[in-house]
């Protein structure tokens, strides 16, 4: 069985370093935003299609039979919704693994950000 599993947390939390040690295909809504030349080149209005193109590559691999981590925020139960069905259509064990930590943060999210999303953060 095919394994989907979704790494949530706030930026600085140690999302991407945990799903880079494990064996699966890892995707994040922040790849979107790298170039050629491997800059990232973060645009707010293009996050909605940063998390389509994320959700379009994670079903890819699924349907390809490849076990997918996926390291987003999360910050709302909602958004892992689109996962959790991609998951049931593929029939995939779907694992939630939240990351606490305290890094610092490798796309230089302000602090102020990074406060106002744990204010908006559910369990």
């Amino acid at each position: 069985m095919t394994k989907l599993i979704l790494i949530r947390g706030l930026p600085g939390s140690g999302k991407s370093t945990l799903a880079q040690t494990l064996s699966a295909f890892h995707i994040e809504a922040d790849m979107f935003f790298v170039d050629d030349c491997g800059l990232y080149q973060y645009d707010a209005s293009r996050i909605e299609e940063a998390h389509l193109w994320c959700q379009g590559q994670a079903e890819q691999q699924l349907s390809l039979g490849n076990d997918v981590v996926v390291a987003n925020t999360f910050i709302r139960r909602w958004e892992m919704k689109a996962y959790q069905q991609m998951a049931i259509r593929h029939n995939a064990e779907i694992e939630i693994r939240v990351c606490r930590g305290r890094y610092a943060n490798i796309h230089g999210v302000e602090q102020a950000v990074i406060d106002k999303m744990q204010r908006r953060w559910q369990d």
